[in-house]
């Protein structure tokens, strides 16, 4: 127990008041302590996008940052992203609409830095999301899907349907 720090995480609107050691990831806190599996242990280098979660509404590579770090952040998850089960977020529904999903595995990284993306550039052109993806690997789709469901989703959260946000 002399080993362990108390830490106070705000993870998916919930509070978690919890007892780690000060060396553990936040991506291992997540998974293990939490059971929050969406994020994904991949690389352990920050170079594969698979734990990437939302830190203050910024991308983070869960991988790397100390989950003492994140005290007083608020953090969101892909568990955290659709209202309910019932109700997707426009991300999620047009990767599972448009194939951007094969394996899964990359997927709630790529989702959560999508959402980032689309809320500093609302209107983003394919060139910009290809951009913005670079640091996220899919070994399945070949990024096409990826990219469609993007602007897909760009599209319906400014609310221009079917229009093409270039």
């Amino acid at each position: 127990m002399k080993h362990l720090l108390p830490v106070s995480l705000r993870v998916n609107g919930e509070p978690y008041d919890l007892l780690i050691p000060p060396w553990r990831t936040l991506l291992e806190v997540l998974r293990e302590n939490l059971s929050l599996t969406g994020a994904k242990r991949s690389c352990q280098e920050g170079q594969c996008g698979t734990c990437t979660v939302l830190i203050d509404r910024k991308p983070i590579n869960s991988c790397l940052y100390l989950a003492v770090e994140a005290q007083d952040k608020e953090i969101l998850t892909i568990e955290g992203l659709a209202r309910s089960a019932e109700v997707l977020h426009p991300l999620q529904r047009a990767f599972a609409e448009r194939g951007a999903i094969q394996c899964g595995f990359c997927t709630p990284g790529l989702i959560l830095a999508a959402k980032a993306f689309l809320e500093e550039n609302p209107n983003p052109s394919e060139d910009e999301i290809r951009r913005a993806v670079v640091g996220h690997l899919c070994r399945c789709t070949g990024y096409f899907q990826i990219i469609e469901a993007i602007l897909a989703a760009a599209r319906e959260m400014a609310g221009k349907g079917a229009q093409v946000g270039h």
